[in-house]
């Protein structure tokens, strides 16, 4: 999965906390009764055409009470500064608008590390200028961890991997979006979810893993917890398709993949990127050896400790 559509699914999954993390200036005083709805993909689609783009994430914030208009947010993600264009924003936040029907348009730029070349595009000529057009620019990577830490903001405490910080403080950083994750998110399937995002843009070392373990041994039982949940969910997954294929052929194939497939995602939740010929050797696996693969994981300190 792209750093644009593990972006996507937090904005999606979490549309009032990512709005007052990454457009505070706009919205970090939204009132509770506020209806935040994503605009439709098919419907961009339509309008859009060419000019479509599917991973940046426009949202209709609308007042119930009627006292404001609505107002639009645009909120696109950037891994690399250089690939971000002004020009092509510009152009996407007008067609949002006239198809919306409203000039009410809050542009949003999240660079996940380093920051833009421009914050401002200016249509003029010696005497007047004709178009002036800015965003709110989210750059992660300048964000002091701590001034999140604690936060009861979800969005920003599953994003301090990616804020600013020395080497030395990546456990703690670590521990502190698992911490938040625990206690703002309740139900299990995100939390398996989201403990992935934590994992992927944490990138700990076999030694900091170590640490984080021996530091932060309830935050180290979460993730624990987090990990048999996916082996449980995932030979469940095996044996509801085996028993879609109505063999015992099928049974045995799908209970396979249920647990290659949960073993590998174990793997890199751990590990990191998992290998291609460790990949290789437990998509052929049984599944009584993916099983105890799968055991091994909690103690080992490599992948070559669960694979052997």
């Amino acid at each position: 999965m792209t750093h644009d559509q593990n972006f996507k699914n937090l904005i999606l999954d979490y549309p009032r906390e990512a709005l007052a993390f990454l457009a505070e200036s706009e919205a970090f005083d939204l009132p509770a009764d506020v209806r935040i709805t994503p605009i439709r993909q098919e419907q961009l689609q339509e309008r859009l055409g060419e000019r479509f783009r599917e991973l940046d994430v426009p949202l209709l914030v609308e007042w119930p009470d009627g006292n404001r208009a609505a107002l639009l947010f645009v909120i696109e993600e950037e891994s690399e500064p250089k690939r971000f264009s002004i020009h092509r924003l510009v152009h996407y936040c007008v067609d949002l608008a006239e198809l919306c029907e409203t000039d009410r348009v809050v542009p949003v730029v999240v660079f996940l590390r380093g920051e833009p070349d421009r914050r401002s595009l200016e249509l003029s000529s010696e005497r007047h200028t004709y178009l002036r057009f800015i965003y709110i620019a989210c750059e992660l990577g300048g964000i002091p961890y701590r001034r999140y830490r604690d936060s009861d903001n979800l969005v920003a405490r599953l994003n301090l991997p990616n804020m600013r910080y020395q080497p030395e403080e990546r456990v703690d950083v670590y521990a502190a979006a698992v911490r938040g994750l625990s206690n703002l998110e309740p139900d299990p399937e995100r939390q398996l979810k989201y403990a992935d995002f934590i994992d992927i843009y944490s990138s700990l070392d076999d030694n900091e893993r170590q640490r984080y373990q021996n530091e932060y041994p309830e935050e180290a039982k979460t993730v624990s917890t987090y990990f048999q949940q996916a082996r449980q969910e995932g030979r469940q997954e095996g044996r509801q398709e085996g028993r879609q294929e109505g063999r015992q052929e099928g049974r045995q194939e799908g209970l396979q993949k249920g647990e290659a497939l949960v073993l590998l995602r174990l793997l890199r939740l751990k590990f990191g990127e998992v290998p291609e010929d460790a990949r290789r050797r437990i998509e052929e696996a049984d599944p009584d050896t993916l099983l105890t693969w799968s055991e091994r994981i909690l103690t080992a300190e490599r992948i070559e400790d669960v694979i052997q």
